[in-house]
């Protein structure tokens, strides 16, 4: 198993922090992994983007142009990543930041409601937490298990009571993510 995964929104949203625990929690679950960031100078409110690879076999090379998952928050990563997207690939969008829907029909697209569930939550730190979790729903490439274990080794450790709130959100993606 190998899922080259693609994650991009704007600075703030937890993009590369969300890439970062996917990969430790594959890292936790003794899988090959690489993690590499990408992001504008001004970072919060500019574009960001993160690549995980998650593998059982060592990994060639962490460069990709061709993704099998694609998560995007805004409409300019829907623009520049859904044409990169394997055919059979996944592509799950938030729907709070895309005007113009993904159009391609040889892919799976899911939509998750992950800004107004953080909004309910009123906690719009959980936000990208949710997304992780509907990925983890169609497309289970590691376990929560790995992933609250992910988080006990990412997060500071005066941020280890926030843990149960983010597995909580975590849930939540799972249960709200719906296949368009």
């Amino acid at each position: 198993m190998k899922k080259e995964i693609i994650i991009s929104g704007f600075g703030g949203q937890g993009v590369l922090s969300m890439g970062k625990i996917l990969a430790y929690s594959g890292l936790m679950e003794d899988k090959e992994v690489t993690w590499m960031p990408a992001y504008g100078p001004e970072q919060r409110g500019g574009t960001a983007n993160v690549t995980v690879i998650v593998s059982d076999e060592r990994i060639s090379s962490p460069i990709l142009s061709r993704y099998d998952v694609a998560i995007v928050l805004n409409q300019p990563s829907l623009d520049k990543f859904e044409p990169k997207l394997k055919p059979g690939g996944i592509l799950i969008y938030d729907s709070y930041g895309i005007i113009n829907p993904p159009k391609r029909s040889d892919i799976k697209v899911y939509s998750i409601d992950a800004m107004d569930k953080a909004a309910e939550m009123k906690n719009s730190k959980v936000f990208n937490m949710i997304v992780l979790g509907g990925l983890l729903k169609v497309c289970s490439i590691v376990s929560e298990n790995g992933v609250e274990k992910a988080l006990y080794k990412t997060l500071p450790e005066r941020h280890h009571s926030l843990i149960p709130l983010n597995m909580e959100a975590i849930k939540t993606g799972k249960e709200i993510i719906k296949e368009m």
